[in-house]
C-alpha cells in the first residue's frame, strides 16, 4: 500500500469516527453492502460511487480526500432555500398556501409541481405585516414545539432565500428531503451543518447536513382556536381554590 492511498484509508476512516458512525452504520449511509470494513483495511478501492455520497452527504472535498487538497469541505449548493413554487390569485398577487398534516406528508416530493400546489387551500391577509415578502401556512404536527405550539395550530411563515439571511435561535419551518418539520435552529461554527431544536424538553435535539434543506420558512404569526372564553373565572377559581386550603391549614394548627 503506498502512502496517497494510507493517506485516503486514514481521511476516509476519519470521516466515519468525526459523524460517530460504526463501520456497518458508515456502510448503510454510503449505499454499500455490508460495512467499509475492507476499504479501512485496504483491501476495496473507494468507488466513484462512494465519493460522490461523502460528498452529497458531509460535503467531504474529493480532491481532499485523495490527498490533493488542504480543503476538507466544499459547499453544494451555497445555502439557497428559497421557495421552488409561488403562488398568485387571480389578480397575479401573491396568496397564502396552506399545508396541513396531511398535505405535508407529499410537501417535499411535490415541492415543485405547480398543480399540486393549485389543489391546496389558499387565501390572502390584507395586512401591512404580510406584504413585500412570500407567506405559507403550515399546520403543526406533534407535541414537540410545546408549550408555544400546540399540535393542529397553524403558523404563517415568511419565506428565507439563503440560510445566511436566517438568525440563530430562530423557529422555523424546515423543508426536508422527505419531510416538513418545525424547530428552533442553532447554527454551527461548521457551516456544512445546523442544529434542529425542539421546545419540549422531552425531544432531544439533533443535527443535519444544511443540504438536506430543501426551503425554509421563519415563522412569524399563527393562527390558534384553542382560546379559553373566560381566562379570568379559571383564574378565579384556582385562587379560590387555593384560599380555601390554606384557610383549613390555619385552623387545624389552632387545634
Amino acid at each position: 500500500m503506498d502512502n496517497s492511498t494510507s493517506q485516503t484509508i486514514k481521511r476516509f476512516k476519519q470521516i466515519r469516527e468525526e459523524n460517530h458512525y460504526t463501520q456497518s452504520d458508515f456502510a448503510k449511509v454510503l449505499q454499500i453492502k455490508n460495512s467499509t470494513a475492507d476499504i479501512e483495511r485496504g483491501k476495496t478501492k473507494i468507488s466513484g460511487k462512494v465519493v460522490a455520497r461523502l460528498l452529497q452527504e458531509f460535503n467531504v472535498n474529493p480532491l481532499w480526500l485523495f490527498g490533493e487538497s488542504t480543503q476538507k469541505k466544499i459547499q453544494l449548493h451555497q445555502g439557497n432555500v428559497s421557495p421552488k413554487v409561488v403562488t398568485i390569485d387571480s389578480q397575479n398577487n401573491e396568496n397564502i398556501v396552506l399545508v396541513n398534516v396531511k398535505a405535508a406528508a407529499g410537501y417535499p416530493h411535490n415541492v415543485q409541481d405547480l398543480d399540486w400546489y393549485q389543489q391546496l387551500p389558499a387565501f390572502d391577509i390584507p395586512l401591512p405585516e404580510y406584504r413585500n415578502a412570500t407567506y405559507r401556512g403550515f399546520q403543526v404536527e406533534g407535541d414537540s414545539m410545546l408549550p408555544l405550539l400546540e399540535p393542529k395550530e397553524w403558523v404563517i411563515g415568511k419565506a428565507i432565500n439563503n440560510l445566511s439571511e436566517v438568525s440563530n435561535n430562530t423557529i422555523c419551518v424546515i423543508v426536508l428531503e422527505d419531510s416538513v418539520v418545525v424547530k428552533k435552529i442553532r447554527k454551527n461554527e461548521d457551516a456544512s451543518i445546523i442544529t434542529l431544536i425542539s421546545l419540549n424538553s422531552e425531544y432531544l435535539p439533533y443535527t443535519i447536513q444544511t443540504h438536506q434543506i430543501v426551503e425554509l420558512w421563519e415563522i412569524n404569526s399563527k393562527l390558534s382556536f384553542n382560546i379559553d372564553a373566560n381566562p379570568d373565572a379559571a383564574s378565579m377559581k384556582q385562587l379560590q381554590e387555593a384560599m380555601q386550603a390554606l384557610t383549613s391549614e390555619v385552623r387545624s394548627l389552632k387545634h
